[in-house]
């Protein structure tokens, strides 16, 4: 995820001070990882360096200055910019759980029991999602579901790779 990007666009409704910015990310996109107030205020003067946010007030109170920022049109040239850009899909052709089976059939250990573990994580942390889902706003629901249909396909990666286990041993210790 682009942190600048967000930042602009969550302040493409008005301008908001970097607390506030702190706390609208953090209530929409940082459920399982907040920001760090140093990261938006780091952030926050690269896209003030970068003319696409403007100091749109300073505000004097009990501690330091509180700056308030305000999109510029670069900004929001930006953001539609980045909207329109299509992710690259992640195709995890090196992930470790494929790293762990093949060392493992290597070395003669147990693969077999290394997916019997990730399936048993997979399937722990599939309950503690469609909990969250169920007890979740839609926001919440949706990327409950981006992250369970994900979990989806890596079980039946484990069990499509379980079920021809024997014939990939031959094959990795072939080489």
């Amino acid at each position: 995820m682009s942190i600048g990007h967000t930042l602009l666009g969550l302040l493409e409704p008005g301008p908001r001070h970097g607390y506030d910015l702190k706390r609208a990310f953090d209530e929409k996109f940082g459920h399982d990882r907040p920001l760090h107030y140093g990261q938006v205020y780091s952030t926050m003067s690269r896209l003030l360096r970068n003319g696409l946010v403007e100091v749109d007030g300073i505000e004097a109170g009990g501690g330091p200055e509180r700056k308030r920022y305000a999109i510029t049109k670069a900004g929001v040239t930006d953001v539609q910019r980045w909207l329109a850009t299509p992710e690259k899909p992640e195709l995890y052709l090196q992930s470790a759980l494929y790293t762990k089976v093949v060392l493992a059939l290597l070395t003669h250990r147990d693969a077999s029991g290394i997916l019997d573990t990730q399936r048993s994580e997979h399937l722990r942390m599939m309950r503690i999602l469609t909990d969250r889902k169920r007890k979740g706003d839609l926001a919440d629901q949706l990327i409950c579901n981006h992250a369970l249909f994900h979990l989806e396909a890596d079980l039946r990666w484990l069990e499509l790779t379980a079920a021809r286990l024997g014939k990939i041993a031959e094959a990795v210790t072939a080489r």
